[in-house]
């Protein structure tokens, strides 16, 4: 499949068109640098525990073996949601041959954020109404204060999940719907999730030969790899909505954070792709580390990708917030 790039000089083809209500003109309240502060520590700290307890465990319950278990899954997960679930399936940032699409459903379903199709429809709906009422994991709708805004941090990072949509989402994942690849591979969403917890425990198996490898592989390379892949995934949703740079326009509080370009894999540069949503490359600097994209040109090379999409540089150019 031959490769190519091809600028992206239109809005989200595959979304329904923006609703009048999604650009209001009204300005949103700014959270606080202390409650900001706050925030990010929160999110931060949990993956801070979890490095001492490596540190702790090292030798007794975590070795190099269920280390490199742990990185190598939460890379295929972790990019199964980012080049798959995000910047294929839900923005069609590049094209890629039938067989890949099934690896790339069954990669992103080991992370356990839900199934294609669902995962698909509230990204979608997210870009149509990012940060108004009817977005479903803003933290900028929760009202004024440092309690509300802690209630909306919350809320964006993982309480979201707790609550029902108050728009259907069916609508807008139609496209994806008409494909029965996509429909069958969503459909068999607890079958991938089962096969990524198994392929860790049966290889710390195998690699150490004992039931402890299986128990502890189970451990780090399945639940674990899960908690850092979730936390990361939802620290887009809440902190690059809180905090860190705005360098384009964009009717949200969409931002670009450093430390989650770098842990998701290229996903946190959020304000370049709420700029871009149909960019397949989200670190647009060269100092914007995005595996993602990496992973995507990567790709190209061998044949497995193909009419990658970025914009041009006149379009990157005219987007720079003054």
């Amino acid at each position: 499949m031959p490769h190519s790039h091809t600028h992206d000089s239109h809005a989200e083809s595959s979304l329904p068109e923006h609703q009048p209500d999604h650009v209001t003109g009204e300005v949103l309240e700014r959270v606080s640098l202390q409650v900001r502060l706050v925030n990010l520590v929160g999110v931060v700290l949990p993956f801070i525990g979890l490095i001492v307890a490596i540190w702790l465990l090292w030798g007794v319950a975590f070795s190099w073996v269920y280390l490199v278990l742990l990185f190598v899954m939460y890379l295929i997960s972790g990019l199964g949601i980012t080049v798959g679930y995000h910047r294929f399936f839900t923005h069609k940032s590049f094209e890629t041959p039938r067989f890949m699409q099934a690896l790339l459903a069954i990669a992103g379903s080991m992370a356990l954020e839900g199934s294609v199709l669902k995962w698909a429809a509230v990204h979608r709906s997210h870009h149509q109404h990012s940060d108004d009422e009817h977005d479903p994991h803003s933290p900028h709708t929760h009202g004024a204060g440092v309690f509300n805004a802690l209630r909306g941090m919350w809320h964006a990072h993982m309480g979201w999940l707790f609550r029902s949509h108050s728009i259907s989402l069916q609508k807008y994942v139609v496209d994806l719907r008409r494909d029965r690849l996509i429909r069958t591979m969503s459909a068999l969403f607890p079958l991938w999730v089962l096969l990524g917890l198994l392929i860790p425990a049966v290889l710390g198996g195998l690699l150490t030969w004992s039931w402890t490898g299986v128990l502890l592989g189970f451990i780090w390379g399945g639940l674990v790899r899960i908690f850092l892949v979730h936390h990361v995934t939802w620290s887009i949703n809440s902190v690059c909505h809180i905090w860190g740079s705005r360098p384009f326009k964009s009717h949200d509080e969409s931002r670009n954070n450093i430390v989650f370009g770098v842990l998701g894999l290229g996903e946190g540069w959020h304000n370049n792709h709420h700029a871009f949503p149909t960019s397949a490359r989200h670190g647009l600097r060269w100092w914007q580390l995005d595996i993602s994209y990496l992973t995507i040109l990567a790709m190209s090379r061998v044949g497995l990708a193909s009419k990658i999409r970025v914009p041009s540089p006149a379009r990157v150019a005219a987007k720079q917030a003054g």
